[in-house]
């Protein structure tokens, strides 16, 4: 069985909806994993914000807007009044429970329920739409089988206990639908796997049924070897390993979700990214098998913060690293790029909502100094040591750019470089020419 995950532009009008029956073959044993219509979950965004602020009439309008688009997407949608019929009574239901949360005790929780309701409402439209075709096929409600644990965690064995059996329950339709992005949490709400969690959940699922090929769909033809909206000239990666494709996604490969690949890597599952506007061009293929000798990409993470703790206490001292990065442990605030001396630490993070407290419990051990505005530079390719040469044309390439922080031999697999953010496009354009 193959998983098809297809992102919001993938689904982002009626002509494109229907469109996807040009790539899934109803007759081959397939999941497909769907995100919310493009633009919707940012309107649910908006919503849940004004309920949270109080808005009740600001998140009353904006929930409008995006129903009046829904009813729009539906009379495109279906060609039979019985079919505009059931999209009308399922977007009204969906809206309506929208509506009903304007209380006085709006909380997180009720936000995950709001932000769930793209991928309910694009699934069953889609269901619906195969339905008036004739094409069999069944909807698998993630909420019954997709959970994470307490510590955010997904439980793969959860998931397979629970996914199978709703499989077996349709044993004459091959083609099953299902959503991306939400799940239960380990109290039994309403979560979400975080934004981009759409392709996460595709792996989860390959991942938990031992699936031939997990397929993610997009409006990109692969991975590419640099920011095709900055440098000319970049092309799609033919073959990536599972490493060299999660260093990309983590620093700044929009194409992929960072954590998607762990659980295909883990159960060694093929990935595939294709493209949606594309379907016969080959994309990329990511495994377990790494191409030695090369240089694959170039990916860059704006909203770096670099923070630097230098002390005379750190000189031959033992214990003092774990102390420092207890503070980043205690906040929950993961770091990027670490670099140390004999008597300072330098780190960046990206998120920066508990920085004022953090910077306030670093002082207690030495002199803190803080750049904002920093982006990291990752390149990716064969870093080994066996390999020769690569690093000195990174480096060539980048001698007219400020190099703030360096992170190389922590992977066999990239070597990162903090830089000003407004340095950002020189440099990507500079490591182009040179590597490739």
């Amino acid at each position: 069985m193959k998983i098809l995950k297809f992102g919001g532009t993938s689904v982002g009008s009626p002509e494109r909806m229907k469109k996807l029956l040009d790539i899934i073959r109803p007759e081959e044993k397939q999941i497909v994993v769907l995100s919310a219509v493009s633009g919707t979950t940012n309107s649910l965004v908006e919503i849940s914000q004004a309920y949270l602020n109080g808005d009740k009439r600001l998140a009353k309008q904006l929930t409008d807007v995006l129903y009046d688009k829904y009813k729009t997407f539906v009379q495109e949608l279906f060609n039979t009044e019985e079919g505009k019929k059931k999209g009308n009574e399922l977007i009204a239901y969906h809206f309506t429970l929208i509506g009903s949360l304007d209380t006085e005790l709006f909380t997180p929780v009720e936000e995950k329920i709001v932000l769930a309701q793209g991928e309910l409402l694009s699934t069953t439209l889609y269901h619906f739409y195969l339905t008036e075709l004739g094409v069999k096929s069944a909807l698998l409600p993630a909420l019954d089988f997709m959970k994470i644990d307490e510590d955010n965690e997904p439980l793969v064995e959860y998931i397979c206990n629970h996914l199978q059996p709703l499989i077996d329950k349709f044993p004459m339709v091959n083609l099953f639908i299902t959503q991306g992005y939400i799940c239960r949490n380990s109290f039994g709400e309403i979560d979400n796997l975080r934004r981009g969690g759409s392709d996460y959940t595709a792996s989860l699922i390959g991942a938990a049924i031992s699936a031939e090929e997990v397929q993610i769909w997009t409006d990109i033809d692969g991975m590419h070897n640099n920011d095709p909206r900055i440098v000319k000239g970049t092309r799609p990666i033919a073959q990536l390993s599972f490493d060299e494709a999660a260093e990309l996604a983590y620093f700044g490969a929009k194409i992929l979700h960072p954590q998607s690949v762990f659980p295909a890597q883990k159960y060694k599952i093929p990935v595939r990214l294709l493209n949606t506007m594309e379907p016969s061009a080959p994309g990329t293929l990511i495994t377990h098998e790494s191409e030695k000798g090369k240089i694959k990409s170039i990916a860059a993470k704006d909203g770096i913060t670099a923070i630097k703790v230098q002390s005379s206490r750190m000189l031959l001292a033992y214990g003092f690293l774990r102390r420092v990065f207890e503070v980043f442990e205690r906040y929950k605030t993961p770091i990027d790029m670490i670099t140390t001396s004999e008597v300072a630490v330098s780190v960046t993070i990206d998120e920066t909502k508990y920085l004022e407290e953090i910077l306030k419990e670093l002082q207690d051990f030495g002199t803190v100094e803080v750049d904002h505005n920093q982006t990291i530079v990752c390149v990716v390719g064969d870093f080994s040591y066996e390999a020769h040469g690569f690093a000195s044309r990174v480096f060539d390439a980048l001698k007219h750019v400020s190099i703030r922080m360096i992170s190389y031999g922590g992977s066999n697999y990239n070597i990162s470089l903090l830089i000003n953010a407004d340095d950002k496009t020189e440099a990507l354009r500079s490591l182009h020419n040179r590597l490739f």
